[in-house]
Protein backbone atom coordinates (compact mmCIF):
# COMPACT_ATOMS: atom_id res chain seq x y z
CA UNK A 1 0.00 0.00 0.00
CA UNK A 2 1.47 3.47 -0.60
CA UNK A 3 2.24 6.07 1.81
CA UNK A 4 1.00 9.39 1.54
CA UNK A 5 3.18 12.18 1.99
CA UNK A 6 3.05 15.94 1.95
CA UNK A 7 6.07 17.99 0.29
CA UNK A 8 6.73 21.45 0.39
CA UNK A 9 8.67 23.22 -2.34
CA UNK A 10 9.59 26.59 -2.58
CA UNK A 11 7.91 28.78 -5.18
CA UNK A 12 10.37 28.08 -8.08
CA UNK A 13 10.72 24.14 -7.62
CA UNK A 14 6.41 24.40 -7.18
CA UNK A 15 6.21 26.67 -10.39
CA UNK A 16 9.03 23.87 -12.55
CA UNK A 17 7.16 21.06 -11.39
CA UNK A 18 3.81 22.47 -12.30
CA UNK A 19 5.22 23.14 -15.43
CA UNK A 20 6.76 19.72 -16.41
CA UNK A 21 3.89 18.01 -15.21
CA UNK A 22 1.51 20.03 -17.49
CA UNK A 23 3.44 19.86 -20.55
CA UNK A 24 3.84 16.06 -20.37
CA UNK A 25 0.50 14.98 -19.61
CA UNK A 26 1.97 13.26 -16.32
CA UNK A 27 0.86 13.80 -13.03
CA UNK A 28 3.73 15.91 -10.19
CA UNK A 29 3.30 13.12 -7.96
CA UNK A 30 4.47 10.98 -10.31
CA UNK A 31 7.52 12.82 -10.66
CA UNK A 32 8.27 13.40 -7.08
CA UNK A 33 7.78 9.32 -7.19
CA UNK A 34 10.36 8.95 -9.48
CA UNK A 35 12.71 11.49 -8.28
CA UNK A 36 12.94 10.24 -4.93
CA UNK A 37 13.08 6.34 -6.54
CA UNK A 38 15.93 7.55 -8.57
CA UNK A 39 17.84 9.06 -6.07
CA UNK A 40 16.76 7.28 -2.37
CA UNK A 41 19.90 4.53 -3.16
CA UNK A 42 22.77 7.59 -3.20
CA UNK A 43 21.22 9.57 -0.24
CA UNK A 44 21.04 6.34 1.46
CA UNK A 45 24.80 5.59 0.80
CA UNK A 46 25.80 8.76 1.84
CA UNK A 47 23.78 10.15 4.69
CA UNK A 48 23.94 6.75 6.25
CA UNK A 49 27.79 6.77 5.40
CA UNK A 50 28.18 10.22 6.63
CA UNK A 51 26.02 9.55 10.36
CA UNK A 52 28.59 6.12 10.44
CA UNK A 53 31.14 8.36 10.27
CA UNK A 54 30.19 11.11 12.70
CA UNK A 55 29.62 8.05 15.46
CA UNK A 56 32.51 6.44 14.80
CA UNK A 57 34.64 10.02 15.37
CA UNK A 58 32.30 10.81 18.38
CA UNK A 59 33.10 7.16 20.09
CA UNK A 60 37.36 7.78 19.44
CA UNK A 61 37.62 5.05 16.57
CA UNK A 62 39.74 6.23 13.72
CA UNK A 63 39.11 6.22 9.88
CA UNK A 64 41.26 4.34 7.14
CA UNK A 65 42.33 5.20 3.72
CA UNK A 66 40.71 3.26 1.00
CA UNK A 67 44.67 2.29 0.80
CA UNK A 68 44.69 0.90 4.61
CA UNK A 69 41.31 -0.55 4.20
CA UNK A 70 42.54 -2.52 1.50
CA UNK A 71 45.52 -3.50 3.05
CA UNK A 72 43.81 -4.79 6.53
CA UNK A 73 41.08 -6.64 4.20
CA UNK A 74 44.11 -8.87 2.56
CA UNK A 75 43.23 -7.03 -0.58
CA UNK A 76 46.27 -5.15 -1.75
CA UNK A 77 49.57 -7.53 -2.90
Amino acid sequence: MPTPISVRLDEETGKRLDRLAKETGRTKAFYIRKMIEDRIDDMEDYYLAAERLAQSRKFGSRSLTSEEARRELGLED
